[in-house]
């Protein structure tokens, strides 16, 4: 088993959406059977998959999993019941234990689902599922044709906003999806291993990928970096993700920043909505603003163009959204789709198409910002291709 390295709380991941908000209402009731569970990895993300779990009715924690046990007692706490171990074998030989959650560092991964799965365990996994697409894949298979479930702590996706997004878009109330812009940026934290594509960039890609309706996916890349400070890796990024309605993604993302920003727009042909997430007063604005095309039938050829594009202006609408936890939504998503035998919100499939393009952004990158299509067999073969006839 390896173990989640240890984050001192200056460094703990500056994106932990929700991770102290208390869910309002009254607990529901628990459930004759609960899910017997275990986490693996008592780092920074695993004590909220502790607290999450242990207060998720449907679910029962068992154990908690780390090479470190002394790190795994101070989150249980003097009084705990759940059982600490140093043995990920412990874990998946006990019968008690249905489903498990994997929170190290991604280059065990691939390792541990693949385990857990074997000895017929439900997963949840910490993004990236893998850090590779090719190994993602084969888990995705795995789980499919053992009839288990796997998903990805993609955690914005499960924030009462991202959720009310993916309503708005799959609604049809933004109508046709014109374009998408994130900007997620602030001062550090330079990551030793990764660019900052690798770091922040999943974010908004999994939000694109949850929110974006039926028939709508990507289908190229382009992406372009810059490292000001010699770090080694890129600091500064700028993302563009071609859709196959025609439409553009475009996620900024930077270490170097002197404010932090957290905003995505999303434009539709009817409607355009603007999320600013650290704003608690209107997280969530609909804007009813846009450009509307009024081609009248009795203008000439010549002339259509000069008249087909008109401007909106309307009002802008703030919905409510109830404050709650998001992680705990992800424990009782992961909870539901294991008791109703299907395949959660952010399933492994989710997992693979976020990596997909993660991989193909660093292509692109090396690349000097080409487009690359998102990754396939055929697609790498192109590159290659094309590569060295630019070489000759």
């Amino acid at each position: 088993m390896t173990s989640s390295g240890g984050v001192s709380s200056a460094e703990q991941a500056h994106e932990a959406p929700g991770e102290h908000v208390p869910t309002p209402g009254v607990p529901e009731p628990r459930p004759a059977e609960r899910i017997g569970m275990a986490v693996v990895g008592a780092g920074y993300w695993g004590p909220n998959l502790v607290r999450n779990a242990q207060q998720t009715a449907a679910l029962r924690l068992h154990w908690l999993c780390d090479l470190d046990e002394a790190r795994s007692r101070r989150v249980l706490g003097e009084y705990s019941t759940v059982g600490c171990t140093t043995s990920f074998e412990e874990v998946l030989a006990d019968q008690r234990v249905r489903a498990v959650a994997i929170a190290t560092p991604a280059a065990a991964h691939y390792r541990l689902v693949r385990a857990a799965l074997e000895a017929g365990k439900h997963v949840l996994v910490e993004k990236p599922i893998t850090t590779s697409a090719e190994e993602a894949a084969e888990l995705c298979e795995l789980a499919e044709a053992r009839g288990l479930v796997l998903m990805c702590d993609h955690t914005f996706c499960y924030t009462p906003v991202v959720r009310r997004i993916r309503e708005l878009v799959h609604g049809g109330e933004l109508g046709d999806i014109q374009f998408f812009d994130s900007v997620r940026i602030n001062l550090g934290l330079v990551q030793p291993d990764v660019d900052v594509l690798w770091d922040l960039a999943p974010h908004d890609l999994s939000i694109l990928d949850f929110v974006l309706p039926p028939g709508v996916e990507p289908v190229g890349v382009s992406a372009q970096g810059a490292d000001p400070i010699g770090a080694g890796r890129a600091c500064v990024a700028y993302l563009t993700v071609r859709l196959s309605n025609g439409a553009l993604a475009h996620c900024h993302v930077n270490w170097l920043s002197p404010t932090k920003v957290r905003t995505t727009m999303i434009g539709g042909s009817r409607r355009t909505l603007v999320w600013d997430d650290l704003n608690p007063q209107a997280r969530l604005a609909v804007h009813d603003r846009g450009v509307d095309l009024t081609p009248p039938d009795e203008l000439t050829d010549a002339i259509r163009h000069q008249a087909l594009i008109s401007y909106r202006v309307g009002e802008m609408v703030a919905p409510a959204l109830v404050e709650q936890e998001a992680l705990r939504n992800v424990m009782a998503e992961f909870a539901a789709a294991i008791t109703e035998g299907r395949a959660p919100l952010t399933d492994g499939r989710s997992g693979l198409r976020v990596l997909r393009l993660l991989h193909a952004a660093s292509r692109s990158l090396e690349l000097g910002g080409a487009t690359v299509p998102v990754e396939t067999t055929g697609d790498v073969e192109l590159i290659t291709a094309q590569e060295r006839a630019t070489a000759r």
